[in-house]
């Protein structure tokens, strides 16, 4: 058993070996072609994990913030006090679903964290009081 693991390790250390050969090569030869040779090269570039619901800025308005979430804004805003989600939810125009009031509390819950809207108690939403002084 010990033989084995001794030969384990000279081939490991050897694999390692080669392996930073083979990387200084491949920077060598990559330097010396002009052309990318990226299987993505001319391909369209996305930026990925951009949140959806920036923070709130006083200059920002609610159309920096997707649509669903303006709608969730605007029936938080025409209600008179504070509102649950299960009363949002048929004010956007979505089923009272288990499924869709619990994916809006998520939303709702998100536009808190970010400063667009309060949540004096708990599942009491109203809108933030810093945009209602603004």
């Amino acid at each position: 058993m010990r033989i084995a693991r001794e030969t384990a390790a000279e081939v490991m250390a050897e694999m390692s070996a080669n392996a930073s050969v083979t990387v200084e090569e491949s920077e060598t030869d990559a330097v010396d072609d002009e052309e990318p040779t990226s299987p993505y090269a001319g391909v369209e570039r996305r930026v990925v994990g951009v949140p959806a619901v920036p923070k709130w800025q006083p200059w920002a308005g609610a159309e920096v913030l997707p649509r669903i979430y303006q709608d969730i804004l605007e029936a938080v805003a025409d209600t008179p006090g504070p509102v649950r989600t299960k009363q949002i939810v048929p004010r956007i125009g979505l089923p009272t679903q288990v499924g869709k009031i619990e994916t809006t509390r998520s939303k709702l819950k998100r536009l808190v964290a970010r400063g667009w809207r309060d949540e004096d108690e708990p599942e009491l939403f109203t809108p933030a009081r810093h945009r209602a002084a603004a």
